[in-house]
């Protein structure tokens, strides 16, 4: 929302017009502004944003990976560069993530993801694209885009490379118009820790909604942004150069724990491609809810999605101490010697009855 302060004419006469608690407002929203940090309102109604320091990043990337203070972790083979962190170079076989050290509570929120995806590669012969994460682990390299598999939170994939059409082209077979898709493609998943990305298949058994997204080897700047809004995942684009957001992906009905991490992630294999990032924006969304919402909107402590059934989670059982293992063998064996004393006594019993009927 942009307010711009006139002469102190036009204050006077909006003045008496105000109520007082509008005019406690305005000048609330006029504080935040001069700090620095004022709200935006974003779409209809009540929504306002705060960009949130401390889970974004922006040039220059001063400290990243290197200072002990710094919000934000390397990992693998990103590297800070002047005007953007590439997660991965254009060469084989790299791994790379960017990741918040700062845990994130908020309710409502949205990401702002500025990228640029681009490389030597011709059509079909680069890969494999990158990842944007709200999961509980962090830093853990692993085969999906650079991440682990089985991860407890929010991926959002773009897949450059289209494996299972691949597969399928070498098997003489092919899908029907209806369920092709067309690659670059950008795809959601959310995991409680159970399911497992199908690399072979670019993910399509477990993602929540799909979409066609040319992002590769543009010549001006791409843009993604993920809204979370009353357990609502909205996925939009500005990808062609107009600066607009485009409609992507939109699932109702998620359920995502608060205190998890954001992050970025890139893998190549036998196909490459340079996978930057130049900022990641995090801003609180302020959304009005009635009590009824209220209630519904309690918080949870492991993902899900309505109407979706996810694998239950079975817990490990714990490795048992030195001194259990000790209990258990030794009650074990003195209950052996026990059952054997007793087995003994009742066989003497029994051959002394068989003796006396004899005689």
């Amino acid at each position: 929302m942009a307010v711009a302060l006139g002469p102190s004419g036009w204050w006077q006469r909006w003045r008496r017009r105000l109520s007082a608690r509008e005019v406690s407002r305005m000048l609330l929203l006029l504080l935040l502004l001069g700090s620095g940090q004022g709200p935006r309102q974003v779409g209809a109604g009540q929504t306002f944003e705060y960009l949130k320091r401390e889970h974004s990043l922006s040039k220059p990337y001063q400290g990243v990976g290197t200072s002990s203070s710094s919000l934000w972790n390397l990992m693998g083979n990103a590297m800070v560069m002047t005007q953007y962190i590439r997660l991965t170079p254009d060469m084989q076989s790299k791994q790379g993530a960017l990741w918040n050290r700062v845990p994130c509570f908020l309710r409502d929120w949205e990401l702002q993801v500025h990228f640029r995806i681009h490389g030597q590669g011709k059509k079909n012969l680069h890969g494999d694209g990158l990842a944007i994460w709200y999961t509980k682990d962090r830093m853990q390299p692993g085969p999906v885009f650079g991440n682990m598999d089985k991860f407890v939170g929010l991926g959002v994939f773009v897949d450059t490379y289209p494996n299972e059409e691949k597969q399928q082209e070498a098997q003489k077979r092919r899908y029907s118009p209806g369920v092709q898709r067309v690659f670059p493609y950008i795809s959601a998943m959310v995991n409680n820790g159970s399911l497992s990305y199908d690399h072979e298949r670019d993910g399509r058994p477990t993602e929540l909604g799909g979409c066609t997204a040319i992002v590769r080897n543009l010549h001006y700047d791409t843009f993604l942004v993920i809204r979370y809004v009353k357990r609502h995942l909205t996925i939009m684009m500005d990808i062609d150069g107009r600066h607009e957001w485009r409609d992507g992906i939109e699932v109702p009905g998620v359920r995502l724990p608060r205190g998890y991490y954001f992050g970025t992630s890139s893998i190549t294999g036998d196909l490459s491609d340079n996978h930057d990032v130049i900022s990641l924006k995090l801003f609180e969304l302020t959304v009005e809810r009635t009590p009824e919402e209220e209630k519904l909107h309690r918080d949870v402590f492991l993902p899900s999605v309505d109407n979706m059934k996810l694998p239950e989670m079975t817990a490990p059982l714990p490795p048992l101490s030195g001194l259990a293992l000790f209990l258990i063998v030794f009650f074990s064996l003195v209950f052996s010697v026990f059952a054997i004393v007793i087995g003994i006594i009742l066989y003497n019993k029994w051959q002394d009855q068989s003796r006396k009927r004899f005689y």
